[in-house]
């Protein structure tokens, strides 16, 4: 089991241009456990996810983990130190076979782990991973985060393109890694009830709701 990890954004402010994507947010990702970054297009959610990745930089505030500013550790070094980012777009490489995605990720050729989460990918390992459906290419893109066996996972809407069934067990994947993870969603996904999910309301570039997911289901009644 891997040490408890936390990784947090502090005063965090990102710039595009002459917009303020965050406006001076804090959160904090406890793991291992499952922590959810909410808000519709625009709210910030993604943005907040890739300042944590390193993937966009900070104009002000500062990332920490596990108590180490890595504010200006780049996206590479954060990677190598265990953090596995999966985006929207862009999160499997099309021109490689299913099969080479995942050994990319894997750290011996041993694929079982990912094919037992999912086992609609067996019989799509030579098939080209551009050619796959929305929903395969997330079930590919998750199935490389859970191989590299990360410290932090951080996924940007984890089920867009599945059904409902295979998204709650993507969620219940998720849930149960002996990691940090972070999600960012449109909508409250279909958490696992008997673990604790941390849920940070995004709106505007402002955090507007913390706690836990428990506590957000009977406002949304």
């Amino acid at each position: 089991m891997t040490a408890n990890t936390v990784l947090s954004l502090r005063r965090a402010r990102v710039r595009y241009g002459p917009l303020e994507a965050l406006h001076g947010i804090a959160l904090t990702a406890p793991g291992p456990g499952l922590t959810v970054l909410l808000g519709r297009n625009g709210s910030g959610r993604t943005t907040a996810l890739r300042a944590l990745a390193g993937t966009v930089p900070l104009t002000d505030g500062s990332v920490v983990w596990d108590g180490v500013d890595v504010t200006r550790v780049p996206a590479y070094e954060r990677a190598r130190r265990g953090l596995c980012l999966v985006p929207e777009r862009r999160a499997v490489f099309g021109s490689l076979t299913v099969r080479e995605n995942l050994e990319l990720a894997a750290p011996a050729p041993d694929l079982s782990l990912a094919l037992d989460a999912y086992p609609q990918l067996a019989p799509l390992l030579p098939r080209r991973a551009g050619t796959l459906s929305g929903g395969e290419q997330r079930m590919l893109a998750l199935s490389r985060a859970l191989l590299a066996r990360a410290r932090v996972v951080l996924v940007d809407e984890p089920a867009q393109g599945m059904s409902p069934t295979v998204a709650a067990r993507t969620y219940a994947l998720l849930a149960g890694l002996d990691a940090c993870v972070v999600v960012a969603e449109q909508r409250l996904p279909p958490v696992p009830h008997d673990r604790t999910t941390i849920v940070y309301e995004l709106r505007r570039g402002a955090v507007v709701f913390s706690g836990e997911a428990a506590e957000l289901r009977p406002r949304r009644a």
